[in-house]
């Protein structure tokens, strides 16, 4: 007759795989920010192409200056949600692997915490790359000193 895990160990690894399933629940925040900020990048970028063609002189400048921006961002964005989404594939990895340790007793501990070690470096990763993104961002918001009209002195 084969042999079923206790209720209690059972209970002990969903205990033991509860923290890393709050970290997956916060990469899943991230990774739904980083989708709403390629989402604009994606709008701003087809409203600019559009005026791409219409315009001349120092106006097209711009555009094209703005353009290579958002295609820069998207690019950032687009790594960051890689990181993203392969930190969240490691903490699921960490998870199942403390669960099947808990249930076959299996003594892999070292491999439990490279794979986190590695969960947590992809995710610090990906944060950078937001952090990268939203300093890009910056650059495009400001108002040019022309359209300032401030008085000279």
């Amino acid at each position: 007759m084969p042999s079923y895990p206790a209720v209690i160990t059972i209970a002990e690894a969903i205990q033991l795989s509860l923290s890393p399933v709050f970290m997956l629940a916060g990469i899943c925040q991230l990774l739904n920010v980083l989708a709403g900020r390629l989402s604009r990048v994606v709008d701003r970028a087809r409203a600019v192409e559009a005026l791409h063609p219409r315009s001349s002189g120092p106006e097209h400048d711009r555009h094209v200056w703005e353009l290579r921006l958002l295609d820069r961002r998207m690019s950032v964005i687009n790594a960051a949600l890689v990181l993203a989404v392969s930190s969240a594939v490691m903490t699921c990895l960490v998870v199942a692997l403390l669960f099947v340790a808990k249930l076959v007793q299996l003594h892999i501990g070292t491999a439990v915490a490279i794979s986190f070690v590695l969960a947590m470096l992809l995710l610090i990763s990906a944060f950078a790359g937001f952090l990268i993104e939203v300093r890009m961002s910056l650059r495009a918001i400001h108002i040019r000193p022309e359209l300032l009209e401030r008085e000279r002195h």
